[in-house]
């Protein structure tokens, strides 16, 4: 399997760069489950695209601190990509940012989160398990933050996990894709460093209830087995 990493993570600040970036973290994650699948990232954000996307098994996107709606260029390509892959049903799998960005890019609206942010460990109910997630279990913990999310589903997904107050925690459109608003390559350690960092910037009760989320763990293990298992049962259409 030749996974194409799409990272979106436009944070370039300091702290950023003092921790392993978005793409080494996705192919971690990916290999911790999969040793022996290929990665290759590519830094969309900067406008370093994949000459050709369809020679991939399957893509992912990234988190990032942009929002979807922000209108740059690099969004506006990313999106017109997406749309390419789901018209020849190539699987991709969206995480925070890539989560969003699917749903804008097929026919879904995104809109601030009703609660301000979300940040820490989430807890998350399953509420469709789909046949690549099924020792998933209904309950499963995953590190996040975030103050936008998917307010209106595209045509054709169907819901698949929730939080508090977040309705559309995952999705899933057929086979071909898969997504969480959260965050599955964060660590427990890295989560950590980023709440610590986020939280002269974020209101005081944000930050407590971030902070306290840390007494428990994000299942990343089992959550890496749904993707790697999402890859491997996608229905690939015939490359271009």
């Amino acid at each position: 399997m030749h996974l194409a990493i799409l990272m979106t993570n436009t944070d370039e600040s300091e702290f950023a760069q003092a921790h392993p970036k978005d793409g080494e973290k996705f192919a971690a994650l990916i290999h911790s489950v999969r040793p022996n699948w290929s990665t290759e990232v590519f830094s969309v954000k900067d406008g370093i695209f994949p000459d050709k996307a369809a020679r991939f098994d399957g893509l992912i996107i990234t988190g990032s601190p942009a929002s979807v709606r922000g209108g740059d260029a690099w969004i506006d390509r990313l999106l017109d990509l997406i749309r390419g892959a789901a018209a020849r049903g190539q699987p991709m799998f969206g995480a925070c940012f890539g989560h969003q960005a699917i749903a804008l890019a097929l026919g879904g609206e995104i809109g601030d989160n009703p609660h301000g942010w979300s940040m820490g460990l989430i807890r998350t109910e399953v509420v469709e398990t789909p046949p690549w997630a099924g020792s998933l279990g209904r309950w499963f913990n995953q590190h996040g933050g975030h103050t936008e999310q998917v307010t209106k589903l595209p045509p054709g997904a169907r819901v698949l996990t929730r939080a508090d107050g977040c309705r559309v925690a995952g999705y899933a459109i057929g086979k071909t894709v898969y997504t969480t608003q959260n965050h599955p390559e964060i660590t427990d350690e890295f989560s950590a460093a980023l709440i610590a960092e986020y939280t002269p910037m974020v209101p005081a009760e944000v930050g407590d209830r971030a902070r306290a989320s840390l007494a428990g763990s994000a299942d990343i293990a089992a959550y890496a087995g749904t993707i790697a298992g999402f890859f491997e049962t996608a229905q690939i259409a015939p490359h271009d």
